[in-house]
């Protein structure tokens, strides 16, 4: 089903809002390059920084804030930056332990339903331990009580974070299934766009470590999930409408640079 017309102008206030404020809170780094800057402009050297510093925090300034939007209207209850709980048994963490060791040494391919089960067995088994998991940058639940984790990631994440990523995700559903082992719950990798296009994401260094099928989500894959079938190719041309619209003042704000209006 297409997005409404009332949801599209709700994503484009939010991203004329997010990027604005962005610029609003945006201090150039200090470091001097004084070759660049009288080659280039300071207002080249300025945009050059701003959009390395976006790119550095794209996902929460710009991606969570759309993807929780999108999402309203398909899910009872959508949260960024959520907290999952404080709690885990003495058992699931050794399960998990476990399960990052098969994988590493290679004995074991990822399978999330039956590491989920495991933990799901060891839940509230041994000692209950404080931890402090890494927030959900999406948070998604269903009427009937489906519970959905989104890690947003790079386009291109390092292939050493990929352990990590994984040890996230098993903790997520460990903290999530202390407080009720009876909890659907699906934690999963979600990257925004496929900087390989029109080639196919490359998904292989991924391949020991995710259960590719069942936690990870790539491009029209997770943006269609939040809402609905097709909203990816809406959202790219929003972004699009969105950047001419601010185009003019855009430039108007670097512009400033250059005429030494901003030290």
């Amino acid at each position: 089903m297409p997005l409404s017309q009332s949801k599209i102008f709700e994503i484009e206030l939010v991203l004329k809002n997010s990027l604005r404020n962005k610029f609003q809170s945006y201090k150039p780094e200090p470091a001097s390059m004084p070759f660049h800057t009288r080659l280039l402009g300071k207002d080249r050297m300025a945009l050059f920084s701003f959009i390395h510093s976006l790119n550095t925090n794209f996902g929460t300034s710009i991606f969570e804030p759309v993807a929780t939007c999108l999402a309203t209207n398909r899910f009872a209850v959508v949260q960024s930056q959520a907290d999952v709980g404080s709690e885990i048994s003495e058992d699931a963490q050794k399960v998990i332990q476990d399960i990052m060791d098969e994988l590493t040494a290679v004995t074991l391919s990822p399978n999330k339903v039956a590491e989920t089960d495991a933990i799901r067995r060891v839940c509230r088994s041994g000692k209950m331990k404080k931890i402090k998991p890494t927030k959900i940058d999406v948070l998604l639940k269903t009427g009937d009580e489906k519970f959905y984790f989104f890690d947003i990631k790079t386009a291109k994440p390092n292939k050493g974070g990929f352990k990590e990523f994984k040890r996230t995700l098993l903790e997520w559903t460990a903290c999530k299934l202390a407080e009720n082992p009876e909890t659907d719950v699906n934690a999963m990798i979600a990257i925004p766009y496929n900087p390989y296009e029109p080639k196919p994401y490359s998904r292989w260094t991924m391949a020991g470590m995710l259960d590719l099928k069942n936690e990870l989500k790539v491009a029209s894959e997770f943006w269609d999930f939040l809402g609905g079938e097709g909203s990816y190719i809406t959202l790219l041309d929003i972004f699009e409408r969105v950047g001419l619209e601010l185009r003019s003042e855009i430039d108007s704000y670097f512009e400033r640079y250059n005429r030494n209006q901003i030290s």
